[in-house]
């Protein structure tokens, strides 16, 4: 028996196997469950909900937290775009654990979030989930770090099979279309976040010389579109073709540094190049003054950079278990089979206890500061 349980179940019937998933899980521990986090991917939104609901019955006391997805992760494995449910249980003893669910409210010309918790003097991390259709996620994240004390936010964005309407988000016995759900979890218990970006540099670190908003116009001192068109022409076939099937911009994490490699930067996505007006589009904003670097990635990049994140979070804390929050870009899309981030964290730390789903964007701090990523993995790890 053990302090942590986890199930992935298949079939046509999604009711029948989240209630396979969950006795199962449950069935692994060494008594009642503190926590209970389940995934759920279904064709039929209510039977998704009703799966759900079928969980959090099943769960006892425990606080319940999960939501619909387009794959789940649980078991040592991972299932894409099939009728399947993960689940993931704990016993947490000296943990304190707040559950809240978030809404937005039109004040005047603003949309504000209302019914986040104020974290308390032992809070780790905050669990979320959210419907990215209609919830702020970017910039309710990109305030969270401000607003929590520096508190760690790790989660991801739901989706559906159906997109736009079937998502579902599931806290505490109740089922919510909109919004987000989480959970505070506070104690010695929660040992902190796993963020891999999965990207390597490639060209020289510039220096940005002119920028609005998430629009750079300048790098070094030159139209920023120039410095692309020089960066293709100077690299080796290989790295062109990866530039060609999608670019990104690194944003360095800490400017004083002598030198910028892999894993210095908070990855960005550049979504569109001008070449009337020389400017370079992110999905972000960026500051005139801040170093920037092109990435590109790959399987191989991804994989290597995922498993020295875990090597290094390893050599200071021994993980029990963690939920893993992987890209809907990454699993099969990116790598042999849909199991390469769950096999690398249970291989790399040990950690036999590990589901979460494929997101639609994940949430993780980089650099101390929480973000809204995409083709990251993310995990929260616990003792």
């Amino acid at each position: 028996m053990a302090r942590f349980g986890d199930a992935l179940t298949t079939g046509a019937d999604l009711v029948n196997a989240a209630e396979r998933a969950a006795l199962t899980a449950l069935d692994r521990l060494d008594g009642p469950a503190d926590l209970v986090c389940f995934f759920i991917c279904g064709s039929d939104t209510e039977e998704v909900s009703l799966a759900g609901a079928r969980i959090m019955e099943l769960s006892g006391a425990a606080v319940t937290l999960g939501c619909s997805a387009t794959g789940v992760i649980g078991g040592g494995r991972a299932v894409e775009g099939q009728n399947s449910v993960g689940v993931w249980c704990a016993r947490l003893p000296g943990v304190e654990l707040t559950p809240f669910r978030l809404d937005t409210v039109v004040e005047g010309e603003r949309l504000t979030v209302v019914g986040m918790r104020e974290p308390g003097p032992r809070d780790r991390a905050a669990l979320l989930l959210v419907n990215p259709y209609e919830f702020p996620a970017r910039e309710f994240v990109r305030e969270s770090t401000r607003a929590l004390g520096g508190l760690p936010l790790v989660g991801g964005m739901a989706d559906g099979t159906l997109g736009e309407g079937s998502v579902r988000l599931f806290c505490e016995g109740s089922v919510a279309e909109n919004g987000a759900v989480g959970v505070l979890i506070g104690g010695e218990g929660v040992l902190g976040a796993v963020v891999s970006q999965g990207c390597r540099p490639i060209g020289p670190s510039m220096t940005v010389t002119g920028s609005r908003d998430n629009v750079v116009g300048e790098l070094a001192g030159v139209p920023a579109y120039t410095r692309l068109e020089e960066l293709l022409e100077s690299l080796p076939e290989e790295d062109r073709e990866l530039a060609e099937q999608g670019l990104h911009l690194g944003i360095a994490m800490d400017e004083y540094a002598d030198h910028h490699g892999q894993g210095d930067f908070l990855i960005r996505t550049l979504t569109s190049a001008d070449s009337e007006t020389g400017t370079l589009t992110v999905d972000d904003a960026v500051e005139v003054g801040q170093t920037v670097r092109f990435q590109v990635r790959d399987a191989g990049t991804a994989d290597e950079d995922l498993a020295l994140r875990l090597a290094d979070f390893g050599r200071d804390h021994k993980v029990g278990a963690g939920l893993l929050f992987s890209c809907n870009g990454r699993g099969a899309a990116l790598f042999p089979h849909a199991d390469h981030d769950v096999l690398a964290v249970r291989r790399v730390l040990g950690a036999e206890a590990v589901a979460g789903f494929f997101a639609a964007g994940e949430f993780g701090p980089v650099g101390g500061v929480n973000h809204l990523h995409a083709f990251t993995a993310c995990l929260l790890a616990f003792a």
